[in-house]
């Protein structure tokens, strides 16, 4: 087993950054930005393992959930409260928690993050079974709220994966299926806000979306069952059912509204 290093913690490659004019900081950091997708992209054959194992699962009625602290739990909930109104899928599907609790979405909550046994205490008011999927989130890979809650639900039978940002963490190690980013040293030193969280949302994005297009959520490229909260999303709705059909926008509105969501629209002028 190689050694584990903090890749997250690492020195910046760039140094007196407050003597830098803007432009020169803002283009620094794209430069750095641009590492991030091609660290994606080598993680995609273990992503591929854990959303083809979630959707057998999630046919059976299980469920994923999201675990993190700090900017890590606030990326999981984020993609987690994302699904409903998206995909039209109930909110006890995809379920984020965070250290520390709905307080710590928007302020820190000291120490949270330390107790290895919060987290599955946690899950177990969820009533988590062996067809659930827990997802630990954290760009050291070492924190303990994240660790002991995926050695927990490994020992009983869940499907786990870890999402970190650095090689062979004590995450990757606890989690069935591990996930590593390795986007390099941040460009402040350590704030693992930047590329690292940046990684951990293209993931989480991807984990979901794949997963509900498996379900049936999506139909051709579209958003089918999203929830019809506002104009805007009334009138995407509606347009999708004129090009799908070729009836007329009005109608369309009508039959959206009638029915709650294109997809039952577009089947009802299909009769089913």
């Amino acid at each position: 087993m190689n050694e584990f290093k903090k890749i997250t913690e690492m020195p910046s490659l760039y140094d007196n950054l407050e003597a830098m004019d803007v432009e020169e900081i803002l283009y620094h950091i794209n430069d750095e930005d641009q590492k991030v997708a091609l660290a994606v992209r080598q993680t995609i054959p273990q992503i591929e393992i854990l959303v083809t194992g979630i959707v057998d699962r999630m046919k059976k009625g299980g469920r994923i959930f999201y675990l993190g602290a700090g900017t890590s739990g606030r990326l999981g909930v984020l993609d987690a409260s994302e699904v409903p109104p998206t995909f039209g899928m109930p909110n006890t599907w995809v379920i984020g928690l965070i250290a520390g609790g709905d307080r710590a979405l928007r302020n820190p909550v000291e120490s949270a993050e330390d107790d290895p046994e919060k987290a599955w205490a946690e899950l177990e008011k969820h009533q988590i079974n062996e067809l659930d999927t827990v997802i630990g989130i954290a760009a050291s890979g070492t924190t303990p709220y994240v660790i002991g809650a995926l050695e927990k639900a490994r020992s009983k039978g869940l499907l786990t994966a870890g999402i970190s940002c650095n090689p062979d963490s004590p995450v990757s190690q606890a989690a069935e299926i591990a996930i590593e980013a390795i986007v390099g040293p941040e460009f402040v030193t350590g704030s693992t806000r930047m590329k690292s969280g940046t990684a951990q949302k293209m993931i989480c994005n991807m984990i979901t979306t794949s997963v509900m297009i498996k379900l049936g959520r999506v139909k051709g490229n579209k958003m089918v069952n999203m929830q019809l909260t506002n104009k805007k999303l009334i009138d995407r709705g509606a347009r999708m059912i004129v090009d799908e059909t070729g009836i007329a926008y009005e109608q369309a509105k009508d039959l959206l509204l009638l029915h709650g969501s294109v997809r039952k629209a577009i089947d009802s002028l299909n009769g089913v």
